[in-house]
């Protein structure tokens, strides 16, 4: 039997294709044209499967969302589940750092991430949490996420260390940052995360409504 011309397509694989795009080059780079040629088809072949780029990015980012862990919340610990979900949402979103501004953007109707803040605020209140409490530490806890995932502190250092001798001494050792990017930014963001979980306990205790 004769291989066809034409690659097959399928979502799966046009998704696959679109964030190894994204992830290379941002999502300034994803157009539809351009995937069509990464694909090795043209860009109406395209259309069957995805009627527009933004239906396509959708579905990415449904899929990175199944990626983030919300079971901490079935034991009744508001505290381990936050935990959970705030630790996965960020290594989800830390795995694709130029479609975080899309995925940012809401839920919309993203099935994987109603799915999610449906758990997470039925996990606050169900623990004691009144829902306007739980829907501030949702959204404080994506603010955290979001920022933590989307830049990395260490990295942003040079590491050439005359840029700091002398004119920055309190800065002398800022040139190993980057080397040390991974552990200084995961460290940096659980003692944030920490710090917000210990806040709410003291400041907000949990109460009936």
């Amino acid at each position: 039997m004769a291989r066809p011309k034409t690659p097959i397509l399928s979502p799966e694989r046009i998704r696959r294709a679109a964030l190894d795009l994204v992830d290379r080059d941002g999502l300034e780079g994803l157009s539809m044209r351009r995937l069509a040629g990464e694909l090795g088809v043209q860009a109406a072949s395209l259309y069957g499967h995805y009627r527009t780029k933004d239906d396509l990015l959708h579905d990415i980012a449904n899929e990175i969302m199944e990626k983030v862990d919300v079971s901490g919340f079935e034991g009744g610990d508001w505290r381990h589940g936050l935990t959970v979900w705030a630790r996965s949402y960020r290594a989800a979103l830390a795995a694709h750092p130029h479609m975080v501004p899309f995925i940012a953007m809401g839920p919309g109707r993203r099935e994987a991430s109603l799915r999610r803040a449906d758990a997470v605020h039925g996990g606050l209140t169900g623990a004691g949490w009144p829902p306007r409490m739980a829907t501030l530490i949702g959204a404080a806890t994506k603010y955290l996420v979001v920022g933590a995932a989307i830049n990395s502190f260490a990295r942003g250092f040079d590491d050439d260390v005359r840029v700091y001798l002398d004119r920055y001494p309190n800065l002398s050792q800022a040139h190993r940052l980057s080397e040390h990017a991974a552990h200084i930014d995961g460290d940096g963001f659980d003692l944030a995360l920490s710090a917000f979980l210990d806040g709410l306990a003291d400041r907000f205790p949990p109460r009936s409504d």
